[in-house]
């Protein structure tokens, strides 16, 4: 049986949540010891401290080998957008939007969806909207990663902030070299992440579905002609 793996961007906030909670539960436990309420305290606390660790999880998932031509979900969560849009900051003409939503009971680590190139990256601050809406795609904080795949074209990833969470964290660089399955960053509570596509791809997933990283499959893409 493995053990859970935490992320590294949660151990700091697992240790400071586990002893503020210890602290609070031994207190009321000293004072009211034989209450309803120290009970439903004590439990109340277990409940919130395995959300957390269910967030701050690091899934133990890889992929072999390249896979040119399959888009890997970059994060665990649900599909709330398939649909052709015209995306006007990089391409200028229509792509396929795919747009998962991570509430905070999923794990928010995410992954490189495809192998290729990192050819350009950008962060743009933005509002906090909630990250379920449309309008987060192209309103909130969020951090564009395009990467260029060998013989697929290019692929846009955006980590969007969403209400509560006020944190991105990207771990690749410009002009890296990534392949489909590895650490991309990570993003701190409710938040999303969109990829566009280009318009013959296969989507391989239904709105409403729910994906995981580094498990499920979004979509097929052609080869770009040269």
């Amino acid at each position: 049986m493995k053990l859970l793996q935490i992320h590294k961007e949660g151990k700091t906030a697992l240790i400071t949540t586990a002893v503020i909670l210890v602290v609070i539960n031994a207190v009321f436990f000293i004072l009211f010891s034989d209450t309803t309420f120290t009970c439903i305290l004590a439990v109340t606390s277990l409940l919130l401290y395995a959300m957390a660790l269910n967030f701050y999880k690091k899934p133990d998932r890889t992929y072999k080998g390249a896979l040119h031509g399959l888009v890997n979900a970059p994060a665990d969560g649900r599909i709330v957008a398939i649909e052709k849009v015209f995306e006007k900051e990089f391409f200028h003409d229509e792509r396929i939007q795919i747009s998962i939503f991570m509430s905070f009971f999923n794990a928010h680590s995410n992954w490189i969806p495809v192998t290729g190139k990192i050819v350009r990256l950008s962060h743009v601050d933005g509002n906090f909207h909630t990250a379920y809406l449309p309008k987060s795609s192209h309103e909130n904080e969020q951090t564009n990663v395009l990467i260029k795949t060998p013989e697929h074209g290019v692929i846009l990833t955006k980590q969007i902030a969403g209400a509560v969470a006020r944190r991105i964290i990207t771990y690749v660089k410009e002009g890296e070299e990534v392949r489909i399955g590895a650490p991309l960053g990570f993003i701190k509570l409710g938040s999303r992440m969109d990829i566009f596509l280009p318009p013959d791809s296969e989507v391989l997933v239904s709105h409403g579905e729910e994906v995981h990283a580094n498990i499920t499959f979004l979509a097929r893409l052609a080869k770009q002609s040269i």
